[in-house]
């Protein structure tokens, strides 16, 4: 039965407990505005410490959090970054290996492969806690394959999950393996993937063409941006085919590193998270506040 890696910093994991339980009373009650007060109580704190631990991951304090949860924001961040992936594109980031300000380099599974299913592979994985939930990540010696979250605090679900997507392959329990992975994918700065710099994580892909199109420009979304399906689906010249965008992006099998979740509706609503709105709402709010000027984070 998989755990949490029992090696993992107990202080680290005090941190991302306390930040997970405020995180899921803001998504919850973010209608209700909640004050610093309640929020430091869910999470088990002093108000002071609490301030000044929630700000030290965030890069903006718990009141203007909240406001990055509104409809409104997600609106006006839809219209700010309209052309983030024309941009992208003009400037290059869309050759088959570096990606995403060469933060990720990305190798897809050749169609022999694909077909059987993880045959002859070794797949490494652990569960490890994050601010948003524990999180099963996998990898092999070619890039990492997989990255969810698990619903259920001891991650039978992902890990089932994650097995069902690899019949054939090998599976061996190595939370050591995996564990600078999930450091890098939720760093405390805020650039997840391990976008601050250092050697890019490698992504090992399996897909089908459309679907590593698809995941291949969620890669050319900066952190702190959104876009819509709209604009993936023009981005992999293919505008018509909003759905079938919408259902590669519900398929990416390594969330957070490929960031399905800066793809919201048109309309600027927020839904559709394989792993929960709530969720989704957070990864955003948290990318964003570390994606503001410092003095307008300061406000």
């Amino acid at each position: 039965m998989p755990c949490l890696n029992p090696a993992e910093d107990p202080v680290d994991a005090r941190r991302h407990r306390a930040i997970a339980s405020a995180i899921r009373h803001l998504v919850d009650h973010w209608q209700d505005q909640p004050g610093l007060d309640e929020l430091a109580a869910v999470a088990g704190m002093s108000p002071f410490h609490f301030q000044r631990l929630f700000t030290q991951w965030a890069g903006i304090s718990p009141k203007r959090f909240l406001q990055f949860l509104t409809l409104d924001n997600a609106k006006r961040l839809l219209a700010a970054n309209q052309s983030v992936l024309d941009v992208a594109l003009d400037v290059g980031l869309s050759g088959p290996s570096r990606l995403h300000d060469l933060f990720v380099a990305c190798e897809a599974m050749t169609p022999g492969e694909y077909k059987a299913l993880g045959g002859g592979l070794t797949i490494r994985w652990g569960l490890h806690p994050t601010p948003f939930g524990p999180s099963l990540v996998a990898a092999t010696e070619r890039g990492v394959c997989w990255l969810s979250f698990a619903e259920e605090e001891d991650g039978r679900d992902a890990l089932a999950e994650m097995a069902a997507a690899w019949p054939a392959a090998r599976l061996v329990e190595d939370a050591d393996a995996t564990r600078p992975v999930a450091a890098r994918a939720f760093r405390w700065d805020g650039s997840a993937g391990g976008e601050a710099g250092g050697e890019p994580l490698r992504l090992l892909m399996k897909g089908t063409n459309f679907q590593i199109k698809v995941w291949e420009a969620l890669l050319r979304i900066p952190s702190g941006a959104v876009v819509s399906y709209e604009d993936v689906a023009r981005a992999i010249g293919r505008p018509t085919a909003m759905r079938a965008v919408g259902a590669a992006v519900g398929r990416n099998p390594v969330c957070v590193l490929i960031p399905c979740h800066r793809v919201i509706q048109k309309s600027g609503i927020i839904h559709n998270y394989r792993y929960g709105v709530p969720r989704k709402r957070a990864l955003l709010a948290w990318e964003q506040g570390h994606a503001m000027p410092e003095d307008e984070a300061a406000a």
